[in-house]
């Protein structure tokens, strides 16, 4: 028979009070940034809470009253307009359902970064968090994720993982049908920028895209794979180099609209026609899809319905007072065709 594991005690209020000799009231006074206590006694007990890891409860939270529930998001390179957009889909659904945001950007983009951040996050009166990639998957494969027990949802993954239900559309199955057009409209040469492969949604569309191209009977050099980091600036890098190319591509994918306009850039520098010469593809359909020349067909994901469904799978994890959450909701996407392809 398997030995049983023990449990590790996880610290409660009534822990952190008895510690700092006040009551679990005056702990939950100082979670919540209310109530009268001096601050030595408020130093005191946030001391404490540091040193025993102690992450508020929604319970304990409860102590003094139904405030509104709070949602925290942790992100990076607000820059991004897919960042930007997802952040502006997440506030307004955050507004629409009476709750809190609150945001905090990660610098390093590592476990122990992220997990800090998380725990940062539950401190400041998080009762759920919305992880994007990579976040959720550095989260969900960290023992620090269990014992901060609040609800999370991931967000634009590329699969659901464990102890947190997830948000997404299928992007292997995007990047698929969005490369089988530019096959079916003559593209033989096909390469791709991928994201960062550290994000689950990065791997996903460039095996859609391999899928497709393995289905038509067409071959990709090595050389046409190029990782790229969502970036304008790596976008450029990628272009220049496959542009470079002794045989050099005549479409290429890239695996977001702020890469794909650095592609187009390039392309231009390079005295080539869009589409004639080279055909150019985003993903996500943020708004710079429709502020470069050529228009850019791209893969529109719902972002506000995604945004929605994932508040709304919060705010019942919150009310219901669970740890977890599970299920895997898979939204439909679209193909956008715009000047960027041929007809």
């Amino acid at each position: 028979m398997p030995a049983r594991r023990s449990v590790p005690h996880r610290v409660t209020i009534q822990d952190v009070a008895a510690r700092a000799g006040v009551s679990a009231m005056t702990v939950s006074n100082v979670i919540n940034r209310k109530g009268k206590t001096s601050q030595a006694t408020r130093d005191n007990v946030q001391r404490i809470i540091r040193e025993m890891g102690y992450v508020p409860s929604q319970a304990a939270r409860s102590l003094v009253g139904a405030a509104a529930a709070r949602i925290g998001l942790m992100y990076y390179d607000a820059d991004s307009p897919f960042i930007d957009t997802l952040i502006a889909a997440v506030a307004l659904a955050t507004a629409e359902s009476g709750l809190q945001l609150l945001m905090r950007d990660v610098r390093g983009i590592d476990p122990a970064s992220v997990v800090a951040a998380a725990q940062g996050l539950a401190r400041s009166g998080a009762d759920g968090l919305l992880l994007m990639p990579p976040f959720a998957e550095m989260m969900a494969e960290h023992p620090g994720f269990a014992a901060l027990n609040v609800p999370a949802v991931a967000i634009a993954t590329a699969r659901g993982l464990p102890g947190m239900a997830s948000v997404r559309i299928d992007n292997g199955a995007a990047m698929r049908d969005l490369a089988c057009g530019l096959i079916a409209r003559g593209r033989r040469r096909i390469a791709c920028v991928t994201g960062p492969r550290r994000h689950s949604d990065s791997q996903a569309r460039l095996d859609g895209f391999l899928q497709a191209m393995a289905q038509a009977g067409l071959d990709v050099p090595d050389a046409y794979v190029v990782e790229g980091g969502f970036t304008f600036a790596t976008g450029l890098a990628a272009a220049q180099a496959l542009l470079t190319l002794p045989e050099r591509p005549d479409a290429i994918m890239a695996a977001s609209d702020d890469m794909a306009a650095a592609v187009l850039l390039a392309a231009h520098r390079a005295g080539l026609d869009v589409p004639g010469d080279l055909t150019v593809t985003g993903f996500d359909d943020t708004s710079i899809a429709m502020r470069v020349w050529p228009a850019l067909t791209t893969v529109r994901q719902p972002l506000r319905a995604m945004a929605g469904a994932a508040v709304g799978l919060l705010a019942q994890g919150v009310r219901a007072g669970t740890g977890a959450l599970a299920g895997d909701t898979v939204l439909d996407f679209d193909v956008i065709w715009r000047e960027s392809t041929p007809a």
